[in-house]
């Protein structure tokens, strides 16, 4: 059962933001949903930059993205998270937005993400609530070919975190995370795999190494009608930990989920779906091993692609 509380100033500031972020790219980009249905209409540099970013995803697989798994796709969207953790004492921890932000394709084979801080809100007592680290993740796209020409990708990934968290929240150093993605896509089945670990830059014996190892198997219920919009899905995300307080110990969840999407907001005067989007779902992280710090963590996800 889910657990009530009171919302505090804090939260509210972070929702605050994320709305106001949400408002400015749909001023932004819902105007321009025709020109970047057809390249080459329109001459604003917006436009352009949406024709442009329109072609480039046709060069790759139209997977949803996983739940929890960071795709190897390049995609542009505002992406907001909701998690609820249960420890084996059986209180609740809430981390609102879980690090997610702003994603923008610049070029054609890069992605940039621009990640909001997450804020923990501890049930459990004698714990203090505060925001996590900043984060930020760039993509190179290494290879790509769409459905009709392969429906395969590959993908290198950068991402690096800041110690801004606060009230014990986050973590003491600054952390680089490379990582690699490949996927596959079998008719309406799509297979994804990440593998990366942590490198932090100070005090790499205290906080020792991560290697993260994901797996996805999503299954498209169907290419038109209202079933092409569903997605059922089952991830394994496992972490390994080479040194530090965890050394020699591992975990792995089970996480099926459902994402819903994308759910065409605006269509052109042609009738054909716009950039603006919207895509919703939801899993819960069952464990598998017996090493875990949580269980049974419920996963929310909301984006809105443009």
């Amino acid at each position: 059962m889910l657990r009530t509380f009171p919302p505090t100033k804090t939260p509210a500031l972070h929702r605050a933001r994320m709305t106001s972020v949400l408002l400015i790219a749909i001023v932004l980009f819902s105007p321009l949903r025709a020109p970047a249905q057809q390249p080459g209409v329109g001459s604003s540099f917006i436009a352009r930059y949406q024709a442009r970013v329109s072609a480039t995803q046709n060069e790759q697989p139209h997977w949803i993205t996983p739940l929890v798994t960071v795709t190897p796709r390049l995609e542009q969207e505002l992406r907001t998270d909701f998690v609820r953790q249960t420890s084996s004492a059986g209180y609740h921890t809430w981390n609102y937005d879980n690090g997610k932000g702003l994603e923008l394709i610049p070029q054609r084979h890069i992605e940039l993400l621009f990640n909001l801080p997450p804020f923990f809100n501890h049930l459990a007592p004698k714990s203090n609530d505060g925001f996590g680290d900043v984060s930020f993740l760039s993509k190179y796209r290494i290879f790509a070919r769409n459905e009709e020409h392969g429906n395969a990708i590959v993908t290198a990934f950068l991402g690096a975190s800041v110690p801004t968290g606060k009230n014990g929240n986050g973590s003491c150093c600054a952390i680089v995370t490379p990582a690699l993605a490949v996927g596959k896509g079998f008719g309406l089945l799509a297979l994804t795999s990440t593998a990366g670990g942590s490198l932090p830059v100070s005090n790499a014996r205290g906080l020792g190494h991560t290697v993260a190892w994901n797996n996805v198997a999503q299954f498209h219920l169907g290419r038109t009608g209202p079933a092409r919009f569903f997605w059922p899905e089952v991830e394994f995300n496992s972490s390994f930990f080479m040194g530090g307080a965890s050394d020699g110990k591992a975990t792995t969840f089970i996480t099926p989920g459902m994402v819903i999407g994308r759910i065409p907001l605006t269509h052109d005067a042609g009738g054909r779906p716009g950039r603006l989007g919207l895509t919703f779902g939801a899993g819960e992280q069952i464990a598998l091993t017996h090493f875990h710090t949580s269980n049974h963590n419920l996963v929310l996800t909301v984006r809105m692609p443009f």
